[in-house]
């Protein structure tokens, strides 16, 4: 089986124009952050609302059962789009998502908002999974590294606005408005992706059955490119979700900045963002694969300069070389991660849907996990996160040179053989 050819593919998103398509597609997957960082200001009043001390960090557990419900929605959503097409995907997410977001807004204990927010994760789940499989359909090497880092450019617009949005809405109404904007928001793009066209080719979509999501699965572990490139931003990840469950008591407690967060939160964010548009062009003149290892080497020393920072400040340094050294590691994950994304899904082109799931499911899933060690682990200093950054910037390490069979290739090179089955 073979996938049809590219110009074929991007043939059909004429009808909305590229600039239209990645706008739609980031806008989409940023409800999923939307979902998080609106509320990350309202912590404060869910706290005290909820009954938990002031400065109980166990309101972070939000933000983990978010991302497990993200995780276990990425094994719904893919097998599904690759049967039925990516709309109906896409649809479906867009209703569980503004379900799970009414159901948070009308929870009245910790308990049940924690299991109301895992099924708002099952939903956002379908626009992230769906997302990466229809640039997956449209673009290949490193047009999809571009047109990756484009869709994340824009869709990192909601962690730079969303924060001082949401201490609006706190500061005017209650906190539970804030999950209303986000269903309200759901609404929005829901009747904007009518204009979506289906870019999945209907000879190509596959059966629904047990057998078939083997033998997809099959293609997935098997391929060492994809599983490697795949846990290494496992690794990534864990580390970028601990942050969002940290960086609200980090900033507050840590640094008496609680006034500030919203802009502090949104300033990091744009850095990441202009460092995707950075490496839309740098993929372009370099390649793929070139930018990926460089970075990753950089992002490591800048971890350990990090954990220097840290330790020579008894875990209160002072808040601008703190945030220069942030600054420095979601650089290194904006210019990571799009791409580390595009090599693992190289070679996924015929069961892209599947392939992502069961990427986006463990990505999630497990870098949740792994980094609720690290918001556990919080002391009222920064260590702990700073420790995080270069373990699982290690970890990443290793799992990249394992993929590649041992050597980083620092010289410009193609991505891995297209999967068979």
């Amino acid at each position: 089986m073979t996938r049809p050819d590219t110009p074929t593919v991007s043939g059909r998103l004429r009808s909305i124009g590229r600039f239209e398509f990645t706008a739609l597609l980031a806008m989409s997957m940023a409800l999923g952050a939307l979902g998080i960082d609106l509320m990350l200001p309202a912590f404060d009043a869910m706290r005290a609302d909820l009954g938990l001390a002031a400065d109980s960090n166990a309101i972070a557990a939000t933000v983990t059962t978010y991302f497990l419900g993200l995780a276990l929605g990425t094994f719904i959503y893919g097998p599904l789009a690759d049967r039925f097409g990516r709309r109906p995907g896409l649809f479906l997410g867009y209703g569980v998502y503004a379900l799970g977001g009414i159901a948070s807004a009308l929870a009245t204990s910790l308990e049940l908002l924690l299991v109301t927010r895992f099924v708002w994760g099952i939903g956002a789940a379908g626009a992230r999974v769906i997302a990466f499989a229809m640039i997956r359909d449209a673009y290949e090497g490193d047009e999809m590294s571009r047109a990756m880092s484009h869709v994340m450019a824009v869709f990192i617009l909601v962690p730079i606005v969303a924060p001082t949005l949401g201490a609006g809405i706190v500061a005017l109404s209650s906190w539970r408005w804030v999950f209303g904007v986000c269903v309200v928001c759901a609404v929005g793009i829901t009747a904007w992706t009518v204009r979506m066209p289906e870019t999945l080719h209907a000879e190509y979509r596959l059966e629904a059955s047990l057998t078939r999501l083997a033998r997809a699965g099959r293609v997935v572990v098997s391929n060492r490119v994809t599983v490697g490139y795949g846990l290494g931003m496992t690794a990534l990840y864990a580390v970028l979700i601990a942050y969002l469950g940290s960086a609200e008591v980090i900033f507050g407690e840590t640094f008496d900045q609680d006034a500030n967060f919203p802009y502090i939160f949104g300033g990091l964010a744009a850095v990441t963002g202009i460092s995707m548009l950075v490496n839309a062009r740098f993929v372009r003149s370099i390649g793929t694969r070139r930018v990926a290892h460089t970075v990753l080497l950089v992002y490591l020393l800048a971890a350990a300069g990090l954990v220097a920072l840290a330790l020579s400040s008894g875990g209160r340094p002072a808040l601008a070389p703190f945030l220069a050294g942030l600054a420095a590691m979601f650089a290194g994950h904006a210019l990571m991660i799009p791409n580390m994304n595009s090599i693992a899904m190289e070679p996924m082109a015929q069961v892209a849907g599947t392939a992502s799931s069961i990427l986006g499911a463990v990505q999630l899933g497990v870098g949740a996990l792994l980094g609720s060690f690290i918001d556990q682990a919080f002391d009222g200093t920064v260590l702990p996160l700073s420790i995080g950054f270069a373990v699982y910037g290690l970890l990443a390490l290793a799992l990249v040179l394992w993929a590649e069979g041992g050597r980083l290739r620092l010289r410009r090179r193609g991505g891995g053989a297209p999967a068979t089955m």
